[in-house]
């Protein structure tokens, strides 16, 4: 794999990957053994996409509350001369899983992952203590589904 093109077997292997995971002792085994290749070969293959960052992330989703779990989404309003140290102190937090500077008076989205929503609050006035910014907080009403699949070329 060179720059922004993905060789023919890292496609297929993609296209794989892309849902209907097997479930079993050795999954990547299954996958190599379909697509005519080595497990190591599978593994070292989509470690180096990752690597890469071809691709970003590799795994399951959640639906953390059915387990009593909380995803919330949050934002902040961070002036620019501090992004940078305000982005370092919510990303230091184990619960904050992702973290993206928006072109918006709230300039900062991430997503907040605890084992309850009581945890999530407390994640959030956290952070508000930390930082001497508020946390807007926008929790989940509503889950949809929207299954993306993309030609892989």
């Amino acid at each position: 794999m060179t720059g922004s093109t993905i060789d023919p077997v890292d496609a297929l292997l993609l296209h794989r990957l892309h849902g209907d995971f097997p479930l079993s002792e050795r999954p990547f085994d299954d996958v190599a053994r379909e697509l005519e290749l080595s497990e190591s070969e599978v593994l070292d293959r989509l470690g180096a996409l990752l690597d890469s960052g071809m691709l970003t992330r590799f795994g399951p989703l959640y639906q953390i509350e059915r387990a009593g779990g909380s995803f919330l989404l949050a934002a902040m309003q961070v002036p620019e001369g501090r992004f940078d140290a305000v982005a370092a102190m919510v990303n230091e937090l184990a619960e904050v899983a992702h973290n993206y500077r928006r072109e918006h008076r709230f300039n900062m989205w991430f997503v907040i992952a605890c084992a309850c929503p009581d945890l999530a609050d407390a994640t959030c006035r956290r952070i508000e203590q930390l930082t001497g910014l508020t946390v807007f907080a926008f929790p989940k009403e509503k889950e949809f589904f929207v299954e993306l699949r993309l030609a892989i070329e």
